[in-house]
Parts: structure tokens; sequence; C-alpha cells
């Protein structure tokens, strides 16, 4: 067989398997109520069926793609699918809570190595000049599964009505993956120098568990107070030290020759370093699209049942954006590539304060903050942070997809705090609305007075507010929630307006610097 079909072939597989991985998050959104309802556990304990998994990648991330690199990116990544199919079917088979969450531990173990392994493998083995667009389909399927996961997690549900099927419909998948993936993938690795870095790994695990421990924490609707809250500030402290001393080990044996956990090579150069930087910030803002259901069900008044599907034209262009931008960038280079995804996101984002009011509206600012994220997911960013990396191409992937995942941890409570903070005006704005319609404050019952002033989120308010009897009554309280949650909605995109401005400043400096780099070193011939 042609060695471009064998290639062709492999990128099938990464792409399902990228896919496959992606969507579990987006998934989890939409059942984690119906799996706090089934395990009959409190919503704090129900938070760590996510939290657990985030954590989890924290850890496999790095390591796995190290690993990869060492022991090869074939065998990795198949590794990778089984423990994720296990994982599933585990989660699948669970009788009760503690169960569950270490099988979304073993779940994430996998996981954690899809993405930059099949990421990696495409740079270690597709000439420079079809990477764009290899990389561009493996992000774009990464980007449309994020986005699409709430979605699908739904149909599921929807469809079988048992969450089980969330996690067995993986078991066949990984399984078809790891057949043809042993016949389709040829082996590739880097050449290994010494012992394997295990004082690293224990050091960069616990560390990134505390880090990221740390930033589950953080209380959007108080972010300020939270972060002196030792909850936060405590584990993110402790493991911040820790990699700090892991940089200074790392730094120590790179000097020595030996083959170091952190390529430190990596970050020493200005330029990667800004590359990184843009990744933070690619979280941050894919983490913004996770409200837009919440978006149209307060704001232009769509049910529940169907605000989930305006995602669609948001996913179908962040594929665009992907599989398009790396063609495009191919041509144009990585740089200019992606300053069009920032400038995309931003123009997006900032259309919804600025203009939209209609859901015509809300589907083309949402196209365009898709088509940002998907040309920023794809492969620009991978594309940059491997281009002067010789034997570490997945360890550097790692450490990309490690950042990005602390923006997505990030995000969420960041944005959702203006959120929070707007709905605590909601119960001010109601006797405000119900006063110009000749009703005392006096007359509505303190029970509902003491609910509203609890609400911490929209949630299906609108649906229950459909239910009052009285019309003028109904109305002023659908205008107070229109209000608070207008509000709160401006902020958060504008957020992301200024997150996608700061994106463009990083870009534009890495840009700068990659311009002073010798011609020599702008491109190096791929090694496998």
């Amino acid at each position: 067989m042609p060695r471009t079909n064998k290639q062709g072939i492999a990128l099938t597989i990464f792409a399902i398997g990228v896919f496959m991985g992606g969507l579990d998050n987006g998934i989890m959104s939409s059942a984690l109520t119906t799996l706090i309802h089934s395990f009959k556990v409190s919503a704090s304990w129900g938070a760590w069926i996510i939290t657990i998994y985030t954590l989890g990648l924290a850890v496999s991330v790095p390591i796995m793609a190290k690993l990869s690199d060492r022991y090869g990116r074939k065998r990795m990544f198949l590794i990778s699918i089984v423990l994720f199919g296990l994982g599933s079917m585990s989660v699948a088979l669970s009788q009760n809570f503690t169960v569950l969450l270490l099988s979304r531990v073993l779940q994430s173990l996998g996981g954690g190595g899809i993405f930059p392994i099949a990421n990696g493998y495409i740079v270690a083995t597709i000439p420079v000049e079809r990477q764009g667009r290899a990389l561009g389909m493996v992000g774009g399927m990464n980007g449309i599964s994020a986005i699409l996961g709430p979605n699908i997690g739904s149909l599921i549900l929807g469809v079988t009505n048992d969450w089980h099927w969330l996690f067995w419909i993986n078991v066949p998948i990984a399984l078809f993956l790891v057949i043809f993936g042993q016949r389709g993938i040829e082996e590739s690795k880097a050449s290994a120098k010494g012992r394997l870095d295990f004082l690293g790994i224990v050091l960069l695990s616990i560390g990134m568990l505390g880090v990221m421990y740390g930033l589950t924490n953080l209380n959007g609707a108080n972010f300020l107070q939270s972060l002196v809250s030792p909850s936060v500030y405590g584990y993110v402290l402790v493991g911040l030290c820790l990699l700090f001393i892991l940089l200074g080990y790392e730094n120590k044996i790179d000097k020595q020759g030996k083959d170091s956990l952190v390529p430190m090579s990596l970050l020493r150069r200005p330029e990667l370093r800004w590359t990184l930087a843009v990744g933070l910030t690619s979280g941050l803002i894919l983490s913004s699209v996770i409200f837009l259901p919440a978006y149209v069900q307060t704001i232009l008044g769509w049910s529940a049942s169907q605000a989930g599907y305006w995602y669609t034209p948001m996913a179908l262009f962040s594929g665009v954006g992907a599989m398009g931008g790396g063609a495009f960038m191919d041509r144009k280079g990585p740089i200019v590539t992606l300053a069009f995804g920032s400038l995309a996101a931003a123009l997006g984002s900032i259309l919804f304060p600025l203009w939209v009011t209609t859901t015509w509206q809300m589907v083309i600012a949402s196209s365009l903050i898709g088509l940002g994220v998907g040309v920023t997911l794809g492969a620009p960013l991978n594309f940059m942070i491997t281009e002067h990396v010789q034997n570490n191409k997945s360890t550097a992937l790692g450490i990309l997809s490690l950042v990005r995942e602390v923006g997505l941890t990030l995000g969420p409570t960041i944005f959702a705090g203006f959120l929070t903070r707007s709905m605590s005006q909601f119960p001010q704005q109601v006797i405000t609305n119900m006063r110009s319609i000749g009703i005392s404050a006096n007359q509505i019952p303190t029970s509902e007075m003491a609910r509203m002033k609890g609400m911490e989120s929209f949630g299906n308010l609108a649906t229950e507010i459909h239910q009052i009897p009285s019309i003028p009554i109904q109305n002023a309280i659908l205008k107070a929630l229109h209000t608070v949650s207008n509000l709160g909605f401006n902020q958060l995109y504008f957020a992301a307006f200024v997150i996608c401005a700061f994106s463009l400043v990083f870009i534009l400096i890495a840009g700068s610097y990659r311009r002073k780099l010798p011609r020599d070193q702008e491109s190096e011939p791929v090694r496998v």
C-alpha cells in the first residue's frame, strides 16, 4: 500500500479517537444531573464526576505524551484507547459512587494521551508542507466534539433514557480503533537517552494536581474573595512550588544530556513560551462557548429542549475553521492564521453585547466564535510548539494540551461569575418591575423572595415563570430575568472579547520573536 494511503488511514483512526475522547466532558455536562440522582449523592459530590476526570487529564496528558515519544506513538495511542475504553466500560458497570469515580480516573488516564499523541504522530511523520491539513483535520474533530458533546449526550439520553449508554457507546468504538489501529498505523518514536525520568513524573503529577484542584475550588460569584481561601491558594501555592522545583531539576538533567520529562529547550525559547500563552487563552475562549444554550434560553426565549441545538452552526464553523485553517497555514504560515482566528473569535464575542438581539444575529456571532476557535485548536499552535523540537514532539504537544486544559478549567469559573453576580440583582429588579404595575414588595411571599435571593444560576427559571397565572406579574418577572441575564451575558462575552485581544497580542509577540530566528532555524527536517 502506498505510504500516502497508509497515512490517510492513520489520520482517519486518529480523528475518530480524538472525536471519541473529546466528547466526554460535553456529554457529562448534559448527564451530570441524571448521574447525581441515580447514585443519590449531593450536587457537591456529583461535581466530582467531572472534577476527578479533569484532574486525571492534568496528570496523564504530559506523561502519556512523553511515554509515546520514548516507547512509540502507535503503542501509546493504542494503550490510551484501551484505557479509555476500559474506563468507559467500568463506569457503565459501576454499582456505587466510589467505583464510578475510580472508573473516571481510569478513563482520564487514557483520554489524556489521545489528542497529543495523535498530533505528535502527525508532526513526526508527515512532511511539513502537508502538516497543516492533517493537524487541522484532527484539531477539527477535537473542537467539534467539545462543542457538540452536550447535544450528543442529550440525544443519547433522550433515545435510550439510560445514562449507561453514554459510556457503553465508547466500548465498540475503542475496540474498532485498536483492531484497525494495530494494522493501519506505523510505529514512530524518538531516540531515548538514559532512564525514564520517574522523579520528574512524580513532581509533575503532584504539582499539577495541586494547581488544578485549587482552580476547581474557585468561586465565580466571589472570584477575588475565593482567591484568598486556603482551599484555593493553599493547593495552588504548593502545586506551583513543586512545579518550580520540577523546572530546576529538569534543567539540571537536561544540561547533563539525559532524557528530561519537560523539554527545557522548549521553555528557553521566547517564541514558544508565548505560544503556550496563546494555548492558555485558547482554552479560555473555548470554555466561553458552553454558555450559549443558556443564552439562547434566557435571552432569546427558546425552550430548554431546543436551546442546545443552536450549538450546531458554531460546531460546523469550528470544523471549517480547523480544516480550512490548516490549509491556510500551509500557504500563509501559522502567525497569520492564528491572528485571523483570534480576530474572528473577537468579532463574534463583541457582537453579542453590541448587536445580537435575534436568533439569526446570534447564529452569525456564534459562528464567528466557532470559526476562530476551530482555527486556534487546529494546526497553527500544534505546528509552532513542535517546529523546533526534534525528539520530543508529543511531549511538547502534551505541554500545550496541559496549558489549554488549565484554561478550560479556569474559564467556566470566570465566565459563570458574571452570570452569578448579575443574578444577585434579580430580586431587586423584580421588586422594581412589580412596583411599576402597582404591586408592593410586601405582597410578594417571603418564601419566594428568599428563594430568589438564593438563586445562583438562571437554570429553567423562564419555564417556571410561564406557569404563573397572572400575566402582568409573569411579564414583570420575565422582564426582570431578561434585564439581569442580559447584563450578565454582555459582561461574559465582553470578557471573552478581552481574552481574544490578549491572545492576538500574544500571537504578534510570538511572531516577532519568530521573525528574529536565524533562517537555518526557521524549518527543520522532520525526524521520526
